[in-house]
Parts: structure tokens; sequence; C-alpha cells
């Protein structure tokens, strides 16, 4: 539970830490919450030679609203997502599932940047953006570009980003004004990966869905999103049959591993469950 040696930097700027990330090349690993990081550096499943600590760039943090969309600096802990009035407002799933990440303890360190940036599957913020439609923003040596977070995710830990870039940025387009919004997760114990979860944005006219988007977490090796389900309840009421419809489109497309949370049948079926509770508070909650 010793982590191996490393040497440890600190830049003072975005543009010192790229230059790092790109000297130090796949030596270097950037330092962020440490939630990811550091338990697999104690494990020996990672073994950086160097680290570049993160919380020395003031220019990585902050919550700031732009136009129509909101703007997430990397380095925002998910305690201060939650103490946003502008995301409890604009963007209320983001603050809904932030209150499932783990315990208040991981909230106050671990940032909105370190979950969606490493491609976890297991992490809650990747299919909530992907879900929202919002972009990345990669800084590297050869300047900024923006990714859609539906393009970054590849594989199991394997993502857009290319070799001395850094994630400094996710923007977030704010959902029509009464909107509805859920994000349903189970999970074994406070604290742990879901199981399976689901979000859902959706809009309503007349008792019917206008439009819908929904994302699932931990139920492939890369967060996804559930287009034909999403498909399947537009124009509708969300009777059971539709329910059921858009539950089995959204279980056509999960691969989640069998490991201590159960086999993949079971995690597929509350996988789908997941998915019929989201579609039904989301409406609820939709004007």
């Amino acid at each position: 539970m010793i982590p191996g040696p490393f040497s440890y930097h600190r830049p003072a700027t975005v543009a010192d830490a790229v230059k790092l990330l790109s000297t130090l090349g796949d030596d270097a690993r950037p330092l962020a919450g440490g939630h990811s990081l550091v338990p697999m550096m104690k494990l020996r499943l990672a073994t950086p030679e160097h680290l570049v600590d993160l919380h020395g760039v003031p220019g990585l943090k902050g919550i700031v609203r732009d136009g129509d969309k909101i703007v997430i600096g990397a380095m925002t802990t998910q305690h201060e997502l939650l103490a946003s009035e502008e995301i409890a407002k604009s963007i209320p799933i983001l603050h809904e599932a932030a209150l499932l990440i783990a315990d208040p303890q991981v909230r106050y360190r671990g940032t909105v940047g370190g979950n969606v940036a490493n491609g976890d599957p297991g992490n809650d913020m990747p299919a909530l953006m992907m879900t929202l439609g919002a972009t990345y923003r990669l800084e590297g040596p050869d300047g900024s570009r923006e990714v859609a977070a539906a393009d970054y995710y590849q594989g199991a830990y394997f993502t857009a980003i290319e070799p001395g870039e850094l994630l400094t940025a996710v923007s977030v387009p704010v959902p029509r004004a009464g909107h509805g919004h859920a994000y349903e997760k189970l999970k074994r114990k406070v604290g742990d990966y879901a199981t399976a979860a689901a979000a859902v944005v959706l809009t309503m006219a007349n008792g019917k869905v206008a439009s819908c988007a929904i994302g699932l977490t931990n139920l492939h090796e890369t967060p996804l999103l559930a287009t034909d389900a999403a498909k399947a309840v537009i124009g509708t009421s969300l009777d059971a049959a539709t329910l059921k419809k858009a539950a089995a489109a959204a279980q056509a497309i999960m691969s989640p591993a069998a490991d201590a949370r159960g086999p993949v049948e079971y995690r597929k079926h509350v996988g789908g469950i997941m998915v019929t509770r989201a579609l039904q508070r989301a409406a609820s909650r939709a004007k």
C-alpha cells in the first residue's frame, strides 16, 4: 500500500502544466483530486515517475455562466458543484448526481475534471455529460481544442486526450426551461460505484415526450448514450408498453462486466429498471 518513488511538480499556470506533461511524456500523470490515481499508485497498478499537481493553478477552478452554457473549471470539486446556486438552478441533474458520488469527504476533494477525464467506466459524471451534450476543453502544446463528451470515451481508461494534453474545463449547454431530469443509481453501499445507473433529460409538450436523452453509467466499458431508447419514447406519454420498449432498447447496448456487483444478466436487468425509473421521474418534473 505504499506508492513507488516519483518526482513531484507543482506548476503555477496551465501553460506550465502542459509544458511539464509534454516534456515528461508517458512517465507523468496530472494530479487533481487523486481519488482514482493515488489508490492505483498504492496498489502499484500505476507507477508514474512524475506527478504534476494541479492545485497550484488558479485558472482551473470555478463555475461561470457564458450565454447559454455553464463552464466548469476542471479543478472544481464536487462539493463546490453542490454549493453552486447556478448549477442547482440551471442544470439540477448535476447537483442531484453529485450528491450520489461517494461521500462528503470524497466530494470535498474529488474534482469534476478528474471524474470525467480518465475514462473510468464507473464514474458518474461522464454519462451525465454525454446526456447533456457537454464538451471538454483540452489544452496541449499545440493549443486548445474542444471535444464532445460523446466522442471522448473510446474504451475503459482510454480516451481522446493526446499525450501532453490537459482537460481544463467542461462546457455544458443549459437545458431548456421546464425540462425534466433524473439520475437513478443503484449501488451496494454508500461510496460505491454504481451497479447500474441511468441519466435522463427530457421535455414534454401536451402530455407527450418532445425530446429526450438517456445516458448509462457502469454498464459497458465506456459510458453510453442510449439513443434508440430515447427515440422510443418520443411522441409518447410514457405508457407501460413504451417504458418496457425503452428499457429493452437500453439493455440491448449494455455489456457490463460480471463482478462483485453481480453477474451480467442481473446488472442488465437492474440497468433497465434504472432507465424506467429515471424516465418516469424526469417526466414528473417536466413543466
